[in-house]
């Protein structure tokens, strides 16, 4: 087992230390339509206290949500998605003591939730459905999520499979860099995300996981999100509302694999397994 590579990555005037510790990213979804959550926090003052939630149980970073990706997800306009997020934002304000990040493809997105504190943008299409939304990153020095999807949520998963998931992966490691790169986002604020569920089949999601180390080859640091999806229940047979045993299997096995932040809904228990696991590593200063 190869230690992870460390990394120091600037999301706005904050730093995150990748390398040392598995930092977790806590999932909050905004939206009527979460393939785990439904509309549980979708009203402001129920997503605030979660949000806040998210922070008391261990969280390195919040990721908010205002439109699900979820597979067959219908796509909503920006001044929609901002309808759901700015309230959250505008509630926690400058007290909040974690990163924010924007689980946005949209630049005009980006930019109001850049304004209002986020400094992380985390974007499903790696800035190939809007790449304005890059130079908006740029602008406010915020980190970026760039993040692997074939096809679109309402197709991804009635395309053909991959012939080489993995070589499709790094292909698209590439690419995605360098428009990152040519919207003037530096190397220091690009984190890597295979996008585990987003096109891929069960039995690719698991080769993914086994390969962490060819995406990691691309010298970013990995995000990998498990949490409650599917590919874990067509393991243990149990839906998504079951599956924080098996999520916490896969979020072990991520970190052991070389991920350096791992995006899940249960954070208390997450934030737990990795301490644990890495302390097994050997992160973590054990």
């Amino acid at each position: 087992m190869q230690p992870r590579k460390k990394f120091q990555i600037k999301a706005g005037d904050k730093n995150l230390d990748l390398g040392e510790r598995t930092l977790v990213m806590g999932i909050l979804n905004v939206t009527p339509d979460s393939f785990s959550d439904r509309e549980r926090f979708l009203a402001p003052a129920v997503a605030v206290e979660r949000a806040w939630k998210i922070a008391e149980e261990g969280a390195d970073i919040l990721d908010i949500g205002g439109e699900s990706t979820r597979p067959g997800s219908q796509e909503v306009d920006a001044d929609e998605e901002l309808r759901r997020l700015l309230p959250v934002l505008e509630k926690l304000g400058n007290r909040y003591p974690i990163p924010i990040s924007i689980d946005t493809s949209k630049a005009k997105v980006a930019r109001a939730t850049l304004e209002r504190g986020a400094s992380i943008i985390n974007d499903v299409t790696s800035f190939q459905k809007d790449p304005q939304i890059g130079q908006e990153a740029t602008e406010f020095d915020a980190a970026v999520v760039l993040m692997h999807m074939r096809g679109t949520p309402m197709t991804m998963q009635k395309i053909p499979p991959s012939e080489d998931i993995l070589r499709d992966i790094e292909a698209w490691a590439q690419e995605a860099v360098a428009r990152a790169r040519n919207c003037g986002v530096s190397s220091d604020r690009i984190i890597l995300d295979p996008g585990i569920g987003f096109g891929k089949t069960a039995a690719q999601n698991f080769e993914i996981l086994r390969n962490l180390d060819r995406l990691s080859a691309a010298g970013f640091p990995v995000l990998v999100g498990t949490s409650r999806k599917s590919f874990i229940g067509s393991i243990i047979n149990k839906p998504a509302g079951e599956l924080v045993l098996g999520t916490g299997a896969s979020v072990a096995a991520s970190i052991v694999l070389g991920a350096h932040i791992v995006r899940v809904h249960d954070v208390a228990a997450m934030r737990e397994i990795a301490d644990v696991t890495d302390a097994i590593v050997g992160a973590g200063g054990i």
